[in-house]
């Protein structure tokens, strides 16, 4: 396992991220073939995608000093030689952001000046923040952390969530609703999408901030209660959300397509708010009209879960 999936290690404060590191520089290497690369192929190759020595003549270092960076010991690398080696193992946006990321954290460096997060409890959303949220009445708007908890929601989003929410308790997790609550099988019908997704996204925050005690917590216990969690984070795929389109099926109103969009809290790092809306006058409008006017008597319909 990782340093964020071995329970039984050292403390977090005092871990690295070498095999962060070792296992996605591994990960991206063996993905792109010699034809991809441009690259004879030869035969009797031993290991998928590309050898070491061919992602350090693409990258123009030497085969010793990139054998070091795929060992782990990325600390002090240029931005010029991880930006060569990005374009040798043909990394996209996100994940040549990824590289830096990891980088950046064994340099000891908080990523986009965000302190280090010890704690496991995250910050109760502001009150100016609940009202922006309670403003949107036509979409889902909800706020997110880092580590998927789910934060705050307008009344909408309540209705919608009313399935991830449940009867209270502990801060609603997106993550754990995901892969260890069956009712999220129906509730997502793209579910295997929805999976990959949310371990990537996951990826991408890890590489960020590898002492998030939270986020490690949480990567425990889906890695030791989900086999389909510890598989998709053993591939280290990273994306960010961004915008796009999902499908859900609401115990309440049935199907949706919706829309997404996110947009990040500046004034809290890590968060993120959460918009989904339907195209006008098309079936999910008018399902999420009715899933609106169902949600206007749920108890505490404007406020934060």
């Amino acid at each position: 396992m990782d340093s964020l999936t071995d329970l039984t290690g050292p403390t977090v404060e005092s871990m690295d991220n070498r095999a962060d590191v070792r296992e996605f520089l591994m990960s991206r290497r063996a993905k792109v073939t010699p034809e991809d690369a441009g690259v004879i192929g030869g035969t009797n190759r031993r290991v998928p995608g590309l050898r070491r020595t061919e992602v350090a003549a693409l990258a123009g270092v030497s085969v010793e000093y990139y054998a070091k960076l795929e060992r782990g010991a990325i600390g002090g690398a240029s931005a010029s030689v991880l930006d060569a080696v990005a374009r040798a193992l043909q990394l996209d946006d996100t994940e040549r952001a990824h590289l830096f990321d990891l980088a950046r954290a064994a340099d000891g460096i908080p990523s986009s000046g965000r302190a280090r997060r010890r704690g496991t409890r995250s910050a109760a959303p502001r009150p100016s923040l609940q009202w922006a949220l309670s403003a949107i009445t036509d979409g889902v708007a909800f706020v997110r952390d880092q580590r998927q908890d789910l934060l705050a929601t307008n009344a909408l989003g309540r209705a919608f969530y009313l399935p991830v929410i449940g009867d209270g308790g502990r801060t609603p997790n997106l993550a754990r609703f995901q892969f260890l609550d069956p009712t999220a099988r129906d509730f997502y019908p793209d579910w295997d999408l929805f999976a990959e997704m949310c371990v990537a996204i996951m990826r991408a925050e890890a590489g960020r901030d590898p002492h998030d005690k939270g986020l490690q917590d949480l990567v425990g216990e889906l890695s030791t209660r989900s086999e389909t969690f510890r598989r998709l984070w053993g591939a280290h795929d990273v994306r960010t959300h961004g915008a796009g389109t999902k499908r859900f099926h609401h115990p309440v109103v049935g199907e949706l397509t919706l829309a997404y969009e996110e947009l990040a809290i500046t004034a809290e790092p890590g968060q993120v708010l959460m918009v989904y809306t339907a195209e006008p006058g098309s079936p999910s409008a008018d399902r999420l009209r009715l899933l609106a006017s169902w949600g206007a008597d749920l108890p505490h319909a404007n406020t934060s879960s």
